[in-house]
C-alpha cells in the first residue's frame, strides 16, 4: 500500500492549535473563536463566509462584509498570522471588466480564492439579474480584474480547482431555480479560457434524509479542493430542513483526481455542526459555512475558515489524513 501524501506546498506558518486534551473529534475549533467579529469595521454589520490564501510572508483574503444597510459586498484583507486581520475599509472595485453589463455592481457574497499559474482567482456569488458566479483575478489583492461571469443565473458556490484538469480550468458549482433552495446538487464544469464553460457533469446530490439528514436538503462546495494521493478532498456544506428552519453543517468527500465528477467516498456524518453560541445565534442562526482552507502539505495540518450564523468568522483545525479516513469510515456510497 502506497503512503498517503498531501500534494501541495509547505506552509510552516499555518494557523494552528493542537487538539484539546481528551477530544476525539476529527476537527476541533480554535479556542479563540470567533477570530473576526461582526463589527471589525465601523460600517460592518457582519463579516463571514470569506476566503483566505497564503500571500507573501503572511496571508491575504477576500471577505464578505455586509454593511449596516445590509448591502452584501466583498473586501480585501491581510494578516501576518492568519488569525488577526486587517480588512480594507472600501469594497473591491474592478480596474477592468469585460463589458459595462457584466461590470455593473449589484451585490457580491461568499467568495473563494485560489492561486493558479501566477494569479489569484476570486469567485463569488455575483448579482447579475439574480445570483450567478462572478470571476476575477489579482496578483496583489489591491488591483482586481473582472472576467466574464461563469454561468447564467441562478448559481452559487463556485469553487475552482487549484490546477487544470485535462488542460482546462475546472469549477464546482450549485445551480438552482429562482428560489432560495430548489436544486441542491453540485455540478462540475471546465473552461479553456474563463469565457466558455462546458463539459458539465453531475457530481453529487443531497442525501436521503434517512441516510444522512444533515445534508438532505441541499449541498454546496466549500474551500478549494485539496489534492491528495487518494483523490481530491472536498469539504462541503450540507443543509438540514428542521422544524426550526435551516441548519448548515459541513462534511467531506473524496473525488477522483482526473475525473473529479466521480465521487469515491462521502461522509455520512458531519465534521462541524452548529454547537457553540456564535454558531447558534446571529443574523441567521444555526450556520457553519466553510469557504477556505489552509494546508501544510508535509505535516497534513489543515485550518478551515468558516462563517458562523451569517455573522462572524471562525477557525477549525484537523489533519488531512484523519479527514480522509473519516470520509472512508462513514462513507454512504
Amino acid at each position: 500500500m502506497s503512503k498517503f501524501t498531501v500534494l501541495g506546498a509547505e506552509l510552516p506558518n499555518i494557523p494552528w492549535e493542537e487538539r484539546p486534551k481528551g477530544s476525539n473529534e476529527v476537527m476541533w475549533r480554535y479556542s479563540g473563536n470567533p477570530i473576526i467579529p461582526r463589527d471589525l469595521l465601523p460600517d460592518s454589520n457582519s463579516i463571514f463566509n470569506s476566503a483566505v490564501v497564503p500571500f507573501g510572508k503572511g496571508f491575504a483574503g477576500v471577505f464578505r462584509c455586509d454593511d449596516k444597510k445590509r448591502t452584501m459586498g466583498i473586501r480585501a484583507g491581510f494578516s501576518d498570522d492568519g488569525i488577526n486581520w486587517r480588512i480594507e475599509p472600501e469594497l473591491i472595485r474592478f480596474a477592468t471588466t469585460p463589458s459595462p453589463e457584466v461590470g455593473t455592481w449589484v451585490y457580491g457574497y461568499d467568495p473563494r480564492v485560489v492561486f493558479i499559474d501566477g494569479k489569484y482567482y476570486v469567485t463569488w456569488c455575483n448579482g447579475f439579474h439574480g445570483p450567478t458566479i462572478g470571476v476575477a483575478w489579482t496578483t496583489d489583492f489591491k488591483t482586481f480584474h473582472q472576467l466574464e461571469n461563469a454561468f447564467l443565473p441562478y448559481n452559487r458556490n463556485g469553487v475552482l480547482f487549484p490546477r487544470k484538469i485535462g488542460g482546462n480550468f475546472a469549477m464546482l458549482s450549485r445551480p438552482s431555480d429562482t428560489g432560495h433552495t430548489a436544486f441542491g446538487d453540485i455540478f462540475y464544469s471546465e473552461s479553456p479560457d474563463f469565457v466558455y464553460w462546458g463539459k458539465h457533469r453531475h457530481v453529487m446530490a443531497p442525501a436521503a434524509f434517512e441516510t444522512s439528514g444533515w445534508q438532505s436538503l441541499k449541498i454546496g462546495a466549500g474551500p478549494i479542493p485539496i489534492e491528495t494521493s487518494e483523490g481530491w478532498l472536498l469539504i462541503y456544506h450540507g443543509v438540514l430542513l428542521s422544524c426550526n428552519g435551516y441548519v448548515y453543517s459541513f462534511g467531506a468527500a473524496l473525488l477522483d483526481l482526473e475525473e473529479p465528477w466521480k465521487v469515491l467516498a462521502r461522509s455520512g456524518e458531519y465534521l462541524i455542526h452548529p454547537r457553540e453560541i456564535y454558531e447558534l445565534a446571529g443574523d441567521v442562526p444555526n450556520v457553519t459555512f466553510p469557504c477556505a482552507a489552509l494546508v501544510d502539505a508535509p505535516t497534513g495540518r489543515i485550518a478551515v475558515y468558516y462563517g458562523c450564523a451569517d455573522t462572524v468568522t471562525s477557525l477549525a483545525f484537523g489533519k488531512v489524513q484523519d479527514i480522509v479516513d473519516f470520509v472512508k469510515k462513514t462513507n454512504i456510497l
